[in-house]
């Protein structure tokens, strides 16, 4: 499997609002099965950004296409080269 992020705008409205319950379901549900590894939400730019598996960039883009807030945004999916942090490194060995 490949890396893949998600870079997604949206329009914020009631009707978008409505769905949020089912939408959350389903981003829960893709992180449980350690699809999607990251997602973050910014109201301020309504921005979302998804770091996922998948196998290729039409997967990716199809899973994400399946929320029911999907017809709220508009979405760039890019392929991950290189993604690292803190969360992949293994933990400091701390002598007593």
């Amino acid at each position: 499997m490949k890396k893949y992020q998600a870079i997604i705008q949206f329009e914020w409205s009631d009707e978008a609002m409505s769905v949020i319950p089912e939408h959350r379901a389903y981003i829960n549900e893709l992180i449980d099965e350690q699809i999607i590894e990251h997602y973050a939400v910014s109201m301020e730019t309504q921005q979302v950004w998804v770091t996922m598996n998948a196998d290729n960039k039409e997967q990716a883009r199809e899973v994400l296409d399946q929320s029911p807030f999907a017809r709220f945004w508009t979405m760039e999916v890019h392929e991950l080269f290189l993604w690292d942090g803190h969360n992949y490194r293994l933990p400091a060995v701390r002598l007593n």
